[in-house]
């Protein structure tokens, strides 16, 4: 069910059905919206049509369905073209894919969760979760845990409260007791772990991308399968991904970095 938006208002409403919409990937139907959204058949209908002629959405007739629109694309590109690590990041992400041969993802946090910006795949590809444009868990991913650790008391506190803790495997540490220990550690040594936490057979070693005055704007992670690497193989890494994080930060506050 979409979340009430309270003093949000229309434009609250509007933006959880654009997210409802653009959470599918795919053209999306008025009845299977109805059936997640929280909203009233006439207010949904009203909220489409108003995206729709805003050029948010797009509507096919001819099959009744919804997708993201042109305009809507348009303003995604120029948010990561100007807020985005990714152009900023390039240089180094191909180095290290290049250094590698495994896949490296670049990773910034939204609302307590990971959005994955940039990646560049291995070598040999390997299907998982991850993707430019994706969000994912912070608690049980590299990356997520690795921007986690950095974050102050207050913003950690937040953004723990909005992890679901849910078990994807064996491995995922799935309460806040837990992975705040795990955090602990990861501040001491500089660098996170995933180990096979979120998808089975998938592990990583992530570095956070951190500002002078020690604000964390990003992660990097190099990122391969147990069943071709590692994790002391993937730690091993650790030292470059840290030196290339820094790099990545310095350039990022050269070209001042919106706060």
């Amino acid at each position: 069910m979409a979340a009430e938006t309270g003093a949000d208002g229309t434009v609250g409403k509007a933006l959880d059905v654009l997210d409802m919409v653009a959470a599918r990937g795919r053209p999306v139907r008025f009845s299977e919206l109805l059936a997640q959204s929280a909203y009233p058949k006439a207010t949904l209908y009203r909220l489409l049509q108003t995206l729709t002629n805003q050029g948010m959405l797009a509507h096919d007739a001819a099959s009744g369905s919804y997708r993201v629109g042109i305009r809507l694309l348009r303003l995604a590109h120029a948010a990561w073209a100007t807020a985005s690590l990714a152009p900023i990041a390039r240089p180094w992400l191909d180095q290290l894919s290049a250094e590698t041969g495994e896949t490296i993802h670049l990773a910034q946090m939204d609302q307590g969760q990971v959005l994955y910006v940039d990646k560049r795949n291995a070598a040999k590809p390997v299907e998982m979760f991850s993707g430019a444009g994706k969000v994912g868990p912070a608690y049980c991913t590299g990356v997520g845990k690795a921007m986690l650790a950095f974050l102050p008391e207050p913003e950690l506190e937040a953004a723990l409260a909005r992890q679901s803790f849910h078990r994807f495997t064996p491995g995922t540490l799935d309460s806040p007791q837990k992975l705040r220990a795990e955090l602990q550690a990861i501040r001491a040594c500089g660098h996170a772990l995933d180990r096979e936490e979120h998808e089975p057979g998938i592990i990583c070693c992530a570095a956070p991308i951190l500002t002078r005055t020690g604000q964390v704007i990003g992660a990097l992670s190099v990122t391969s399968t147990t069943a071709r690497s590692t994790l002391e193989a993937l730690e091993a890494q650790a030292d470059r991904l840290r030196d290339s994080a820094a790099q990545i930060a310095g350039a990022a506050e050269d070209w001042r970095f919106p706060q």
